[in-house]
């Protein structure tokens, strides 16, 4: 049997068994002399370019594969699952990676969660989405580098509403998608959550790449599924087409509304 949240010693006075830790100050200056805070910085960018270049390879070499001008058929390559895999593996691993040094947020979304909840100041959020943007900038430039040819032909990877659904889909699709993720990222890291089932160990960074997989699997023909801003506006700065442009709003505020 699980263990109370609160337990009553002898004495009749009741204590927790897990700890709260303090809101995060709202503004904390001391963070900018601390090279923790700078080693942060640095995680965040390198997960989120390693993110990119992985998950966009694979969209772009998924489209390839399938191309019928290169006798490809909807059998050939990953499919959708094998890209949501890749989505989500890629979320898992990094997390895993990252999470002692900066959190893992690897999102910009999730690092504003974080922010509404005070567990990261107002500094450290604004620094870890320009880390998290400028890295998936570069994952996406990566992408283009070694597979030019291949990226324009393919759009880049980049987010876009699909034909057939209105913008009022597309957004709901990504409030809704970015919640589910946010959501699982506060249960799986929740103290209380630590104390209460200690019996059943929790590996935080699964059920998390478990969240972005399932997600993926239900709006990818939707718009792609976006759920992470840095990831839509990475693949729209390399790319740079109108299209990815016009539709780049949707990427920004359904994950925020959804965070």
């Amino acid at each position: 049997m699980a263990k109370d949240i609160e337990a009553e010693p002898q004495g009749g006075v009741p204590h927790k068994d897990y700890h709260d830790p303090p809101p995060a100050p709202l503004f904390d200056t001391a963070e900018l002399g601390q090279w923790s805070f700078y080693r942060a910085l640095i995680a965040e960018f390198v997960a989120t370019l390693l993110f990119l270049y992985v998950t966009v390879l694979t969209v772009i070499g998924y489209n390839a594969q399938t191309d019928p001008a290169h006798n490809g058929t909807n059998c050939d390559g990953v499919g959708i699952l094998g890209i949501a895999w890749a989505f989500g593996g890629m979320i898992f691993v990094l997390v895993y990676c990252t999470a002692g040094i900066s959190g893992g947020h690897i999102n910009p979304a999730v690092t504003f969660g974080l922010f509404l909840a005070r567990k990261v100041s107002l500094i450290r959020a604004v620094l870890y989405m320009v880390a998290q943007c400028l890295g998936a900038i570069c994952g996406v430039g990566l992408v283009k580098a070694f597979q030019k040819g291949y990226y324009n032909r393919y759009k880049g990877g980049a987010n876009m509403l699909s034909a057939g659904y209105s913008k009022g889909t597309g957004l709901g699709a990504e409030i809704i998608g970015t919640f589910v993720l946010v959501y699982t990222v506060f249960s799986a890291t929740d103290p209380k959550r630590n104390a209460r089932d200690s019996h059943v160990p929790v590996l935080a960074p699964l059920p998390i790449g478990f969240a972005v997989f399932m997600v993926h699997l239900a709006t990818i023909p939707i718009t792609g599924t976006g759920i992470n801003p840095a990831r839509s506006f990475g693949a729209a700065v390399i790319y740079n087409n109108e299209k990815a442009w016009d539709d780049q709003w949707i990427f920004w505020v359904g994950p925020f509304i959804g965070a």
